[in-house]
């Protein structure tokens, strides 16, 4: 039975059409008779393997087949060579890390011919360089966050009195005293203890700049950066072309991204490379296709997720070592930038 499922799904990644018996025999299976494979086909349908969309057609995977050839037939080779050296080239070619980010996906979808998504690493988790309050106004000011990989982002806070720009120095340089070698979660843990701790609060600056600091950190970062290329390598499949309303639900979940920060975010929670298949991924309006994620760090500290979306019939003995080497690739450049 493995060989022919093998060999139905195999077809299916390359033709897009329901696998009959007669092109089974003729291509992948030339010691079995056409009947004989029917009766099997016939079987693995009755298993939930595979379906028969037309009574006149033949039969596709369904998700129950795509999972037993990924779980139990499938072979994962090494990424070769050539293409490990592309995706090198392609991410190490600029120092500012929303370009390697924005390259990453780039690469990941000419690779799979599919979708390249890399989610940018979360705040919370990258380590802090530098921290600086900002005067906007007499009543709001800015802190300014500076990751060690360069990542920057700023908080405005409104305040109740006006502060002069001394005791802004003042107060970013004893954050930034407290804040050496911790990730933003750590610091938000040290402010809290810091706050409690009687000791600290006789100096009115620094009182103030741990309760404006945990306003300011305590703000909602905003959208989730992620970085998506070859959404078109989607809509060209034939799956997707002949049905529009496929089509638009597919366009409507890359547009507005929050599902896609939805899967990376449960990624990130996984260790290794994960493959959702079809109904798996718990998302209808992504149900025909499938996700090959993987998250990446340093030193343990998981900063972000990547991944390959497309059709169920993707390529898996390719884009699931493709994910795997960026993921690794990654981390090794977010490890040297981050310091570790």
């Amino acid at each position: 039975m493995k060989n022919i499922l093998q060999a139905v799904i195999m077809q299916y990644i390359y033709t897009s059409e329901p696998v009959g018996s007669d092109i089974l025999r003729k291509k992948y299976i030339s010691d079995l008779s056409p009947a004989t494979i029917r009766n099997i086909m016939a079987e693995m349908e009755g298993r939930g393997y595979l379906i028969q969309p037309h009574a006149s057609a033949g039969r596709i995977p369904t998700d129950k087949g795509f999972r037993f050839y990924v779980d139990s037939i499938m072979e994962v080779k090494e990424l070769p060579r050539p293409e490990r050296e592309r995706i090198k080239t392609r991410c190490q070619r600029s120092q500012e890390i929303e370009k390697i980010l924005y390259d990453a996906s780039g690469v990941l979808s000419s690779l799979s011919d599919c979708m390249g998504i890399v989610l940018a690493p979360r705040f919370e988790n990258v380590f802090i360089k530098h921290m600086e309050f900002i005067k906007l106004g007499r009543m709001q000011i800015m802190m300014l966050l500076v990751s060690n990989s360069g990542i920057v982002q700023n908080r405005i806070v409104r305040i109740e009195e006006d502060l002069k720009q001394r005791d802004m120095e003042r107060m970013s340089a004893y954050l930034n005293s407290i804040a050496k070698g911790l990730t933003l979660r750590q610091l938000k843990i040290k402010i809290l203890q810091e706050i409690k701790k009687e000791k600290n609060l006789y100096d009115r600056f620094l009182a103030r700049a741990l309760t404006l600091s945990k306003i300011a950190l305590d703000k909602s970062e905003g959208c989730d950066n992620v970085y998506v290329e070859g959404k078109t390598n989607i809509f060209a499949q034939p799956e997707f072309i002949e049905n529009a309303e496929k089509m638009k639900l597919l366009f409507k979940a890359f547009e507005e991204k929050s599902i896609l920060v939805k899967i990376l975010d449960k990624a990130m929670a996984d260790h290794g490379v994960q493959i959702s298949i079809g109904s798996e991924n718990g998302f209808h309006e992504i149900k025909e296709c499938s996700i090959v994620t993987a998250p990446y760090g340093s030193d343990g500290n998981i900063l972000g997720t990547l991944g390959v979306i497309g059709p169920r019939r993707m390529n898996y003995a390719r884009v699931i070592p493709l994910v795997n080497y960026t993921a690794g690739l990654l981390s090794d450049i977010m490890a040297r930038r981050e310091g570790v």
